[in-house]
């Protein structure tokens, strides 16, 4: 098989890993211990191309470059996650690691409307009282207010996640305000967002360019591409 560009081996590479079956890009999935008589066709021998290509890059990227690439193209949420964390871990910025950390995450996972689920919430239950015995009725009322905010708290939860293998953020975690409690102009907070958004791409941009490298060596990119 020969990709089209440079990202669209690194996105299927990247994939792959989802799709396979075997919990990680084995070199040897299962289409090939089937056992299957003749020449691998069709998907199976791409599935397999792409297995490849990813075994390849992990193994020839460099550690900071790979988990650039796995932070913004990965549709795995374990890798994802990993490597956005080691991003955030080798990182030098005069922003504070907690606004680092924020802004390397919305990065790697852009916001997208009308992705997130609504929140069903319960409405608190009107208290039971006997004027006649007050207190009586103080640990029922507790207990049914408790049981609302359990409810509460897994409609929030729920709503985090989405049915697909996406990574779905929670509005919050796109403002600003919240990364650092410093309380800084937003001036300020706008240049360190920019500043280490750019450092990401450059960082991106970097990874490509290594693998194209390595896919023309390979002679699995188009020409064009190359």
């Amino acid at each position: 098989m020969i990709y089209r560009n440079v990202i669209s081996a690194v996105v299927r590479a990247l994939a792959s890993e989802t799709i396979n079956s075997a919990g990680g890009c084995d070199f040897e999935p299962k289409v090939q211990t089937s056992k299957l008589k003749g020449e691998i066709t069709g998907k199976d021998a791409a599935l397999l191309i792409d297995c490849m290509v990813h075994k390849v890059l992990h193994a020839q990227l460099s550690p900071r470059h790979w988990n650039a690439l796995t932070a913004k193209y990965s549709t795995h949420k374990g890798r994802k996650v990993e490597s956005i964390g080691r991003l955030v871990a080798a990182f030098r910025s005069p922003a504070p690691m907690l606004f680092t950390q924020k802004a390397v995450q919305a990065w790697a996972v852009p916001q997208i409307k009308g992705v997130r689920r609504e929140v069903v919430k319960v409405a608190a239950p009107k208290p039971r009282i006997d004027e006649r015995e007050p207190g009586k009725w103080d640990w029922r009322n507790d207990a049914a207010r408790a049981a609302v905010e359990r409810a509460n708290q897994a409609s929030e939860a729920r709503a985090e996640c989405c049915s697909s293998d996406m990574i779905v953020l929670a509005d919050s975690n796109y403002d600003m305000a919240t990364w650092d409690n410093q309380g800084l102009t937003e001036r300020t907070y706008q240049r360190w967002n920019k500043s280490i958004k750019d450092a990401m791409e450059g960082l991106v941009d970097e990874a490509l360019t290594e693998a194209q490298h390595l896919l023309e060596a390979a002679e699995v990119l188009s020409v064009e591409a190359a």
